[in-house]
């Protein structure tokens, strides 16, 4: 199995990993969730597709459905925090980062341009991005936000993005004509909110050279 097929499959390898180990399921999610916010290094997990595939199974009596969010919840937000606290030892000297293996300098760039224009927002929106999802938190621990106010953020952020999703994959995962089009709408998660971000990065760089 590829990282590839896991992600655009997450719903059958769930359901494997279900079948034979059974509640370890709820261990691996919150390291899931958990790494992808929490380690600049691990931006291609899957996120929001998880989440919805988590819901669907919750509404097929597969999992507990209080238990998957507040776990959940928990991941994403001490996820957070672990990358916040590592983009503030780390601090400015990050910007002098070259792209590698390791650290995607392209989408440090552009989630600290998001974070210079919207400020602590961007660490809501960002829950609902992939790549800028990984780096909001980080960026904000480099630009030095203070704890209070990147924790609100965090947790708003975090309740509603876990919450949105795994309740809507809760409530319209089990619809049939949902099931028949799942790889579909995976797709559309993954490309969709990518497809905005290169954009919005396009846009910015044609009023920097218009104001250039």
């Amino acid at each position: 199995m590829t990282l590839v097929d896991f992600v655009l499959h997450v719903d059958r390898h769930l359901q494997a990993f279900v079948d034979a180990y059974g509640g370890w399921v709820y261990a691996l999610l919150f390291l899931i969730i958990f790494v992808e916010t929490g380690l600049v290094v691990m931006p291609f997990l899957p996120g929001d597709s998880l989440l919805f595939v988590v819901g669907a199974m919750a509404g097929a009596g597969l999992m507990n459905y209080p238990l998957v969010m507040g776990l959940l919840l928990a991941a994403a937000v001490l996820g957070n925090q672990t990358n916040y606290a590592i983009g503030r030892k780390l601090g400015p000297r990050v910007f002098g980062w070259e792209q590698s293996r390791w650290f995607n300098k392209q989408a440090f760039d552009q989630a600290h341009a998001f974070y210079e224009k919207y400020g602590g927002v961007t660490i809501v929106a960002a829950r609902f991005m992939p790549f800028l999802r990984t780096f909001a938190p980080f960026v904000a621990g480099v630009a030095q936000m203070t704890r209070s106010k990147f924790t609100f953020y965090d947790v708003t952020g975090g309740a509603l993005w876990v919450g949105g999703l795994v309740t809507a994959g809760y409530l319209f995962g089990n619809v049939p004509w949902v099931q028949a089009h799942l790889s579909k709408i995976i797709w559309a998660m993954i490309l969709l909110p990518g497809l905005l971000i290169l954009v919005g990065a396009w846009r910015a760089r044609r009023s920097a050279a218009a104001g250039a």
